[in-house]
């Protein structure tokens, strides 16, 4: 542990740069004229490229793992490969570890309804399997570990002749570059303008919306202990508890030492913590009396780092009710932050995660353009240089400056397209 009095520092260097932002003549990030936007490609939006063909190949069930949005992720790519593969798609199973503390199914989250219907001409869906089928387990194929050039007509298509009912758990490594227009359109479709949250969720998420004062910003921070154990990051300056927690989450995960702790930080994989995340905000002029959605899973460390500066911080906790709050399990609270994330007025993200990716193509689908996320290796590599004070503000305005302007991480290429402003 580091002595407390690198705890003290650390605070009076947020005072410092506080006193040197308010002297700054930058103009906050979000009133910079963009050069790149994003759109919705028109060949997916302007109709379907080919039609359904008569006769299906067989029935194809999606199995889900891990949080929500990764959830959504691979039933994202499971409608593309089901369409190109000619199948009928039987709604997905979502498989929850027990870390998410949660057991919903995908009718428990979306409007099934409304998914059939909005993919009516992109691929067939169906609730339930004819009844010479219901009674049998799918076959499964396993795709999740493959990479590179992974070929579904050649690896899964035989199985689905052979067994009609398959499940299939998408690679996680995906080549729709190599859709054909009809396949990739399917995908698209389901991620962006097919999953809508059941009228009893979006209803809660609604009223959480209306509960958050405007205008604001929702703020993705991913500073858990399993986040920092997985990273194999190492931090000085934490508090006994934080560390305690993140030792105990380590597991045989050993964090990197010496030049190899330094390389690994400087390409940008180590966790932004709640203060490095307040001092990246205050170089882009973000006020400090914003109003910020804290986006974010339970059990967060360090949090005063940002809230002893930005103090307008607002939770899901603090806006519902003790009993309600209670009540939500992983993929409830997750769905809210996302109706949140994607009806803010800015979005700031310190990771690129399932989250953050479809959060932000969703929010260009929308036309909402305030959409950032904070670089960790240009966080990492200026400090390393020894930057501080006014310098270091300056550097990070100029990282980050470029990455808005120029559209940087805004959104998914598969779907949308690039246009010069």
């Amino acid at each position: 542990m580091e002595p407390s009095s690198s705890r003290i520092s650390d605070n009076e260097q947020r005072i410092s740069i506080f006193l040197l932002n308010r002297m700054s003549d930058r103009p906050e990030i979000w009133s910079l004229r963009r050069i790149v936007e994003w759109r919705p490609c028109n060949w997916w939006l302007q109709g379907h490229p080919a039609a359904l063909s008569a006769k299906s190949n067989g029935y194809i069930r999606v199995d889900c793992y891990g949080g929500l949005n990764q959830m959504r992720r691979d039933l994202c790519d499971g409608v593309g490969v089901a369409r190109l593969l000619n199948a009928t798609l039987v709604l997905p199973k979502f498989e929850v570890a027990a870390y998410w503390n949660e057991s919903s199914e995908f009718g428990d989250i979306f409007d099934v309804d409304y998914f059939i219907q909005q993919m009516s001409g992109f691929i067939k869906v169906v609730k339930e399997l004819p009844a010479e089928i219901a009674s049998k387990e799918p076959f499964h194929v396993d795709c999740s570990k493959r990479k590179g050039l992974y070929d579904y007509v050649e690896s899964v298509l035989p199985s689905l002749l052979e067994h009609h009912y398959i499940s299939i758990t998408p690679a996680m490594s995906q080549r729709r570059d190599r859709y054909p227009l009809h396949a990739k359109a399917a995908f698209c479709q389901a991620c962006y303008n097919a999953m809508r949250l059941t009228s009893t969720l979006e209803k809660k998420a609604s009223e959480l919306l209306k509960a958050i004062p405007k205008p604001f910003l929702s703020l993705h921070l991913r500073f858990e202990p399993d986040m920092v154990a997985y990273s194999q990051c190492e931090y000085s300056n934490l508090s006994p508890a934080s560390m305690q927690a993140i030792d105990a989450a380590r597991g045989d995960r050993k964090a990197w030492t010496g030049e190899q702790a330094r390389i690994w930080r400087n390409r940008g994989k180590c966790p932004l913590t709640p203060n490095e995340t307040a001092i990246i905000l205050q170089a882009l002029s973000i006020p400090i009396d914003t109003n910020i959605y804290l986006a974010a899973g339970d059990g967060l460390m360090e949090l005063e780092g940002l809230t002893s500066v930005y103090t307008n911080v607002f939770t899901k906790s603090t806006l519902h009710s003790v009993e309600d709050f209670a009540n939500m399990h992983g993929n409830t609270k997750a769905a809210l932050d996302y109706y949140v994330s994607i009806s803010s007025g800015s979005y700031v993200a310190t990771y690129f995660g399932n989250m953050d990716k479809m959060v932000a193509a969703m929010r260009a689908f929308k036309g909402l353009p305030n959409t950032l996320f904070l670089s960790r290796r240009g966080f990492a590599v200026l400090t390393s240089q020894g930057l501080k004070g006014k310098a270091l503000l300056e550097a990070l305005w100029r990282v980050h400056r470029d990455d808005f302007v120029m559209g940087v991480g805004s959104a998914l290429p598969d779907c949308f397209c690039e246009f010069k402003l």
